[in-house]
């Protein structure tokens, strides 16, 4: 007697999949994070997607994991996940995105500063324009220690927007929303503090996905900031060398490198017409230095191409 084969696993776990998993990464916001959760439950329920709440509790001591257990017992929608000790913003994130179900993944704070409620309008905007993701584009900034931060975030923008060759509102918002099944690929390049995020928008500008932005209100932070002046401003210059190194590299190499050569050359004829062929030392460490910075910026765009991702090709799918 023959029986029919039970379905795989995998193909179970699919189906079961909710449409929207939102990624929270707590630490210490016991005082708001009760209010927080409420909130996109009440958004999400109130919306035609079927959705799930990964919480990642990046090491908090003030009673906020302590919530969060309570709260999965009471909620089979909301799941716990515990790091041991704190790894920063972008740890906890790339926890919460690895173990995500559903297809579209949605990164917010519980830090009463983004729109929670407007979750279902973001994904709505991510499924109808048919972008990979969408970014919700801070019209003020709220932060703490503006006098750092604004100049800091300024300049970064001026060179993402220069790498990528196109405009960026924001690109710093912790609101957005992606397709899961896209950004599993970049996961590993994220760096475990703030600049995750611009991680993120860049890795898909740099693979010709498409990235949208929606205007979003940003309201002051309740608890206290984690941002610290020092640590945080030097991760931001370090942000910046990452995105020259692993985006596109020629387009800071290359110019840099030609002015250096240029400018040896014109010291090369004045010396060679001036001094009756004889060459000054600074004429040579001018050549030699526009060789070095245009030679690591082709090794530089070597690795990078080497070491890309491999993107989908839609026309290479099966059609049925």
């Amino acid at each position: 007697m023959s029986t029919a084969p039970a379905p795989a696993p995998q193909e179970e776990d699919v189906r079961a999949r909710p449409d929207v998993s939102i990624v929270l990464p707590t630490y210490n916001e016991v005082g708001h994070v009760r209010e927080e959760v409420a909130r996109i439950r009440a958004a999400m329920d109130a919306s035609d997607y079927t959705w799930e709440i990964v919480a990642v509790d990046d090491g908090s001591t003030d009673g906020t994991r302590e919530w969060l257990r309570a709260a999965v017992d009471e909620e089979p929608r909301l799941r716990l996940i515990e790091h041991r000790r704190n790894l920063g913003s972008g740890g906890a994130r790339r926890t919460g995105t690895r173990a995500a179900r559903g297809h579209v993944v949605v990164w917010t704070d519980v830090d009463m500063t983004y729109p929670n409620d407007d979750i279902p309008h973001l994904v709505k905007s991510l499924e109808v324009e048919g972008y990979d993701q969408v970014v919700g584009a801070r019209t003020s900034e709220e932060g703490s220690h503006k006098a750092l931060r604004v100049p800091a975030k300024w300049a970064i923008r001026r060179l993402a927007q220069y790498l990528a060759q196109e405009e960026i509102p924001d690109l710093n918002s912790g609101f957005r929303a992606f397709r899961r099944d896209k950004a599993v690929r970049y996961l590993n390049r994220l760096p475990n503090g703030f600049s995750c995020v611009t991680t993120m928008t860049m890795s898909f500008l740099a693979d010709g996905l498409a990235v949208g932005y929606v205007d979003i209100p940003y309201a002051a932070r309740e608890g206290e900031s984690k941002f610290h002046w020092y640590r945080d401003t030097r991760k931001y210059l370090l942000q910046v060398v990452r995105m020259i190194l692993g985006y596109e590299p020629l387009r800071v190499f290359m110019p840099v490198g030609l002015s250096l050569l240029l400018f040896g050359v014109a010291k090369l004829v004045y010396d060679i017409t001036t001094k009756d062929l004889r060459l000054a030392t600074n004429t040579l460490l001018i050549l030699f230095a526009a060789f070095q910075v245009i030679s690591i910026g082709l090794l530089a765009d070597l690795v990078v191409r080497v070491t890309k991702p491999p993107v989908d090709d839609p026309l290479a799918r099966p059609t049925r």
